[in-house]
């Protein structure tokens, strides 16, 4: 729980118990409701710092919202799941998570025999809730499931042993099917935004790409509100900050915004400066040498006004590329880090390095707060931002677009260089995402 609520977050504990879980999270705002008076009063005694409450989940009194809903262990008990989760819905925004944990059935003939060897607490009967029963009861109380997955494999605390087993065996395709443990990630399905409420920034981080500079101002089409093009320039020598004064002097209609990087680090110190200086309430990346087609921004702002994702990644290996688009080792290469980051995320990414990416300021703030927990030294920001969407549970999904021919300039990868940049991110993000 400490790993998935960020410091300073609202926290609901429904089945609180005494109290110790929620009271245990770096949260700003901690509750916690329970059927029982007489564990609710333990529990007022030992954290009387935090809020508790007598209650009921399928019939709260809570009028307060919160960051972060907890169904610790509880849903087995509850006679009717659906009234609870419909409950909780009133207790959430749309940036809500509210994470579930329950049992896994396979272990009910040994959690029993543990009972009976007195080694575990008697329990009532309770419902045996698969994943597929707990996202359609999830659905139909209004919630989407973003994450899914199962932990401890090793419910004991046996020094080195079961941080093995748990930490890393655990961990392994299939064996992870075995862990006692199950989780569910949910969101309230999101509500379709009107384009007229929501402003965009598009920051098009840019060194050398002179002939490209014109078309991508004149095919970026104006989204929602209002749509600004923020260039942010590498110190360029071929006249590409030049040719962006031309254009903001021959469209004084669109909002065309020119940064130059103070010190030039790369492409996602570019995109870094783009963002902070950006006013729209949807940020996204365009590649200046255009191999991802303007025309396809739109597709992007509309899966996030329809709510399809909050963090959406443009993929570049759906569809079929023009024949110089990729070279054969950046195609492998790509493949190859579309596959680790399906297992590190447990979701499937078939690009995990095409430069289009989208989602909101407000998320990128909160991306950019947690930055230190990986790291700052992703040259082209692709992880970065993934990883950061990953961690804050963001429901991320890809947009298929087609890859096209660089036109004007070349690329400024240097394919060995940042290929081991990139795999000691990968080795991060096993020992920061996965093996937890």
């Amino acid at each position: 729980m400490s790993y998935h609520v960020p410091k300073g977050s609202s926290v609901l504990d429904i089945g609180c118990g005494i109290g110790d879980l929620v009271a245990s999270l770096d949260a700003k705002q901690t509750w916690g409701v329970d059927l029982s008076d007489k564990l609710i009063e333990i529990a007022r005694k030992k954290f009387p710092s935090c809020e508790f409450r007598v209650g009921d989940a399928q019939a709260l009194t809570i009028k307060e919202t919160f960051d972060f809903v907890l169904l610790v262990d509880t849903i087995g008990y509850l006679p009717d799941v659906q009234k609870a989760f419909e409950e909780i819905k009133k207790v959430t925004t749309d940036e809500t998570r509210l994470i579930i944990t329950y049992y896994n059935y396979l272990w009910e003939p040994l959690l029993r025999l543990l009972e009976w060897l007195g080694l575990r607490m008697p329990q009532p009967a309770q419902n045996w809730l698969p994943h597929q029963d707990i996202k359609n009861l999830l659905y139909l109380a209004g919630f989407e499931v973003v994450k899914m997955g199962s932990r401890i494999l090793f419910p004991l605390d046996v020094p080195f042993l079961a941080s093995l087993l748990n930490r890393f065996l655990g961990r392994l395709p299939w064996i992870q099917n075995l862990c006692l443990v199950e989780w569910v990630i949910a969101k309230p399905v999101t509500r379709p935004k009107a384009a007229r409420d929501v402003s965009c920034s598009v920051v098009v981080p840019c060194r050398n790409e002179r002939d490209n500079i014109k078309d991508a101002v004149l095919r970026t089409s104006s989204m929602g509100r209002a749509t600004e093009l923020i260039f942010v320039d590498g110190a360029s020598t071929d006249g590409t900050v030049e040719e962006i004064e031309r254009m903001q002097r021959e469209h004084p209609g669109k909002k065309i915004r020119l940064i130059k990087q103070p010190n030039p680090k790369g492409k996602y110190d570019a995109v870094k400066i783009g963002f902070e200086a950006a006013t729209g309430d949807v940020l996204m990346i365009l590649d200046a040498d255009l191999t991802v087609p303007p025309e396809d921004l739109p597709k992007f702002f509309s899966a996030y006004l329809e709510g399809k994702g909050e963090f959406i990644n443009g993929s570049r290996l759906v569809y079929p590329m023009e024949k110089q688009a990729m070279r054969f080792l950046n195609l492998l290469g790509n493949k190859f880090f579309g596959m680790a980051f399906s297992y590190l995320l447990e979701q499937r990414f078939t690009d995990t390095l095409c430069g289009t990416k989208v989602m909101s300021k407000a998320n990128y703030e909160k991306i950019k707060a947690g930055r230190a927990y990986f790291g700052d030294f992703d040259p082209f920001g692709d992880f970065d931002l993934i990883f950061g969407a990953s961690k804050l549970d963001l429901k991320i999904i890809e947009l298929p677009i087609r890859y096209r021919d660089r036109v004007y300039g070349s690329t400024k990868i240097r394919r060995f260089y940042h290929g081991m940049i990139l795999l000691k991110m990968c080795a991060v993000a096993m020992r920061k995402l996965k093996f937890v």
